[in-house]
């Protein structure tokens, strides 16, 4: 098993898991006062673009698998490297929009125990952001799925292995996308990559500091102060995701091969995706939020509170251990 299968286990998730989500989502806002069934959805979606995460990143990690090695790597018969381009660019636009759903899908929730209540504004505006995603998403796979199925294809194309046997009609690979070619500007502009590494230490700044300072509060560190209080630090902390998202895009797309043979790389992104995961129940517990000054927050809220300060030091020590483990940089 390499990383080629982990990409073809994971891209069903985000057109398969968003359609459902966004189809529970519909049916809840024409069902009417359904709640429960919103915050079903929103969780959904949430955790969807989560997933999403691993399977964009495995997607340079799966062209390198299927290019091969060796003194003059080529693609096999019946590959279009040309549709791996276009199946590139295409997932990062749905991955992006992918990610700003996922961002206001937990902003909705967060509002919803913040305010007893789920905002029709946030509802409606996630509800827009699914569906074009949905669309991009399908696009996305839709152009996947030429790379290597001929039988689906809607117009045939010369295909061609780009190795010496290559013939004359075959057609090579556009030189740049919009993916590679944002690539090259953070490569070729010699301020960006410095620009965007300060950026990601103050995102990791924010992001962990509020991490510990909620977390801590559920294991009984602070406790006269309500977690109503603490809680409203959270989107500060989603906030620090986001700019660590955007940056680590950026270092991703500027040098892909440093991170996909990276182990380090790959456990990070794991443990990326298992944090996302375990702090997304704090949405579903509402024992948490009751917890008044004074009081122990209940037992099971203190183990994933535990549970998310251990991966999110995880995440951490992955990323500082990027240059040292691996030989990638």
């Amino acid at each position: 098993m390499n990383l080629a299968h982990v990409h073809l286990l994971l891209n069903h998730v985000p057109t398969v898991g968003f359609g459902i989500g966004l189809a529970l989502l519909a049916l809840s806002l024409v069902a009417g006062s359904h709640d429960d069934l919103k915050r079903a959805s929103l969780i959904l979606l949430f955790v969807v673009a989560i997933l999403t995460i691993p399977a964009f990143f495995s997607g340079k990690a799966a062209e390198a698998v299927l290019r091969g090695t060796g003194a003059d790597p080529a693609f096999p018969p019946g590959v279009l490297p040309n549709a791996i381009q276009r199946h590139e660019d295409a997932a990062l636009l749905a991955f992006t929009l992918m990610e700003i759903t996922g961002g206001f899908a937990w902003l909705a929730l967060w509002q919803w125990r913040g305010r007893a209540r789920l905002p029709q504004w946030n509802l409606s505006v996630v509800l827009l952001l699914s569906i074009v995603t949905f669309g991009l998403m399908a696009r996305a796979a839709t152009i996947g799925g030429d790379i290597n199925h001929p039988e689906i294809r809607a117009v045939q194309e010369v295909v061609g292995t780009q190795g010496p046997e290559a013939g004359a009609d075959a057609p090579a690979p556009a030189a740049s996308g919009t993916a590679r070619a944002i690539g090259s500007w953070v490569s070729d502009h010699t301020w960006v990559w410095p620009a965007a590494e300060s950026l990601h230490f103050i995102g990791l700044s924010l992001l962990f500091t509020v991490v510990l300072l909620v977390d801590l509060r559920l294991l009984g560190v602070g406790k006269r102060i309500p977690f109503s209080a603490v809680s409203q630090l959270l989107p500060l902390g989603m906030l620090g995701f986001g700019v660590n998202l955007i940056t680590g895009l950026l270092f991703f797309l500027s040098l892909p091969h440093q991170y996909t043979g990276n182990i380090m790389f790959l456990w990070k992104v794991m443990l990326i995706v298992i944090a996302g995961v375990n702090d997304s129940y704090l949405m579903l517990c509402p024992e948490s939020w009751a917890t008044g000054a004074g009081d122990d927050a209940p037992l099971n809220a203190k183990i994933f509170a535990a549970t998310g300060i251990f991966l999110w030091f995880g995440v951490l020590f992955s990323g500082h251990m990027l240059p040292f483990i691996g030989n990638a940089f």
